[in-house]
């Protein structure tokens, strides 16, 4: 067994002794939220507060029931692509569009280093896939993914955790049981995960059990120490419409709903990671499995992607299937770019992929009824009632792109646009309701003659 600070309480611990904790204060003040009533969540699991405790200066972010939900912007290098000025571009990118938090899935370069980097520069909550810089190594150092070993994997969880990581995705669902179902399964795609393949490979190569699933005491241990959230991994995730909701993929979330039970009994935080490629018809059905199976736990989704033909245009893909993940329930969407299936993603892919993401997001929270959510709604419709373009501008999910949209075709009358023109509809029918609009000239110059 590992050496850890065991004594130390965790969030869990002491949300159930009814601690108030500054993470619990902070997110409540930002969500709008009872502190009563959220940290009761917290104590539950059904709500966990991603921040390290080596990290200082950062926004702590809540993720779970009842609150908004949040976006995820995956950035990171390539065996074929790896600059350290770029992923700071990429991450610059995510933060201007407000991502939630930040995931680098490095695997080129000096991972430690670019981790380390962007720490620094990354105000909200940031999430590695440790096995990726373990396998990397290996391969660096003209090794094999295969020898790696389980201190090697815990040994690097560790020292991303005592650096600041927040949270981890961990494949720890991938064990020879859910192994042999995969094998079973009649599949397209196989398996796409990278996290799930290195340790498909490895437990093929060394007959043995993972080691993330056969020590997982000692990675709760870890966690405890550095209240490092656990992303519990869909390694087994169907990459294809066709392999959606199959045996490998339901056999995975079986073996993950126990750890994350085993995982709250140590007051270790979990989230639940999801699929992946959905069709419209079995988005429901997998929110409401993973809430039931998992006792609520937060679940973060990747996408889903509802479509496999439209590369190029997979963030628009995602976002109808992440709005409609998060209306049914699921808590955190992991942006896909427009990149996906074709390349590593540039600073304007990252972009335009949390842009649509934050879109889902925020049509589920309308949906959801959020009050700060509809209130949004009400202030930019009032805002284009009145034909307050700047206040439009403002209240914008992108404002830099709809000023631009905007001034790209000036319109003859200012007070308007090139859509309408002089038949504005909200403006031609004010005299007819009996309204009167914060602008005159169009209701005068159509005024009905007596």
């Amino acid at each position: 067994m590992r050496k850890g600070l065991w004594k130390i309480m965790t969030q869990i611990e002491k949300a159930r002794e009814g601690i108030l904790t500054d993470e619990v204060l902070r997110v409540s003040d930002e969500e709008g939220q009872d502190a009563s009533t959220l940290v009761k969540k917290v104590a539950s699991g059904k709500v966990v507060i991603l921040k390290n405790r080596m990290r200082d200066g950062m926004k702590p972010v809540g993720i779970g029931g009842g609150l908004k939900v949040k976006v995820n912007a995956n950035i990171g290098t390539s065996s074929d692509a790896s600059s350290l000025e770029e992923e700071q571009e990429k991450l610059r990118a995510a933060l201007s569009a407000k991502a939630d938090t930040i995931m680098d899935l490095s695997t080129g370069g000096d991972l430690g280093y670019i981790r380390r980097e962007l720490l620094k520069k990354c105000p909200v909550p940031l999430g590695t896939v440790p096995i990726y810089e373990v396998a990397v190594e290996k391969v660096k150092n003209g090794s094999s993914i295969v020898k790696m070993s389980g201190d090697e994997i815990l040994d690097t969880i560790e020292r991303q955790a005592k650096e600041g990581v927040d949270f981890v995705t961990v494949h720890c669902g991938v064990n020879l049981q859910t192994m042999e179902k995969t094998r079973s399964a009649r599949r397209v795609a196989d398996v796409v995960s990278r996290g799930g393949a290195f340790l498909l490979e490895w437990m093929f190569f060394n007959k043995k059990e993972n080691p993330l699933y056969e020590r997982y005491d000692e990675l709760l241990q870890i966690a405890r120490e550095y209240e490092l959230t656990l992303s519990l991994g869909d390694g087994l995730r169907p990459g294809a419409i066709a392999d959606a909701t199959d045996t490998a993929q339901v056999g995975e979330l079986l073996v993950i709903a126990e750890l994350v039970r085993r995982a709250r009994s140590k007051g270790v935080q979990t989230m639940v990671e999801g699929p992946g490629h959905v069709p419209l018809d079995e988005i429901e059905a997998n929110v409401r499995l993973e809430k039931e199976l998992c006792d609520e736990a937060p679940f973060y989704v990747l996408g889903p992607l509802v479509t496999d033909v439209c590369p190029g245009y997979d963030h628009i893909v995602s976002a109808i299937g992440g709005a409609l993940a998060a209306y049914h329930g699921a808590d955190f969407l992991c942006y896909v770019t427009p990149a996906e299936h074709l390349k590593l993603p540039d600073a304007d892919d990252v972009r335009d992929g949390v842009i649509a993401s934050r879109i889902a997001a925020h049509a589920a929270d309308v949906a959801r009824r959020n009050p700060a959510a509809i209130e949004w709604d009400m202030e930019m419709s009032k805002a284009r009632k009145n034909l307050d373009w700047e206040k439009e501008f403002t209240l914008s999910i992108d404002p830099e792109k709809a000023r631009r949209l905007r001034g790209s075709r000036p319109p003859k009358n200012p007070e308007l646009c090139t859509m309408c023109g002089q038949f504005c509809a909200m403006k031609q029918v004010e005299p007819v309701l009996g309204k009167k609009g914060e602008l005159k000239s169009y209701g005068k110059a159509h005024a009905p003659k007596k």
